[in-house]
């Protein structure tokens, strides 16, 4: 099961308007930490993700086990979530 959902995102990012639509429409609830507001969590996002670029989506189970998806990319968001 999930426990947390936690997308990394700026305002000019497209893709991350679709990851969060599409958790929305499966009704499933994240916290949005947005890189443009708090720039001081880049440095987390980059440490999870390896890259400098958004969409990063952490999907923390419920065994405290992380997986990070970057970008738009259904293939590992759905199995992740699911």
């Amino acid at each position: 099961m999930v426990k947390n959902i936690t997308i990394f995102t700026t305002n000019t990012c497209a893709y991350c308007v679709m990851v969060k639509k599409y958790l929305a429409n499966k009704g499933f609830g994240y916290e949005e930490v947005n890189l443009d507001t708090y720039p001081e969590r880049q440095e987390e996002a980059q440490s999870l993700s390896g890259v400098l670029t958004v969409p990063v989506t952490v999907v923390t189970k419920d065994d405290d086990s992380k997986e990070v998806i970057v970008g738009f990319n259904l293939s590992r968001l759905v199995p992740a979530v699911s």
